[in-house]
């Protein structure tokens, strides 16, 4: 299985709220499977060391998110789509 090929697209660690807001986002050169688009992405909002709010497309899973111990799945949209609903959602659930 050959690596693929990945270009940060977004990037950003900042401080949000008492936590930490962090966002990797990568343009690949195949699709993550079961992913239909071209992205591999992990945002992640994390408070004294717990993750409050997750996103990601890990292999296998498709695209989800993460909310205290429930995993469910998110429609991708795009990108611009994809952070505007992050952002939402870690406003919801700033501690």
């Amino acid at each position: 299985m050959r690596p693929m090929k990945a270009t940060p697209i977004q990037r950003l660690k900042q401080a949000y709220a008492g936590g930490i807001v962090e966002i990797n986002i990568w343009r690949v050169s195949s699709p993550v499977l079961p992913c239909a688009h071209r992205y591999k992405y992990r945002l992640v909002y994390v408070v004294g060391g717990a993750r409050v709010l997750g996103y990601d497309n890990e292999r296998g899973k498709g695209d989800h998110r993460h909310t205290g111990d429930a995993e469910l799945p998110i429609e991708f949209i795009d990108v611009t789509t994809l952070l505007a609903d992050f952002w939402h959602d870690v406003v919801e659930n700033r501690r």
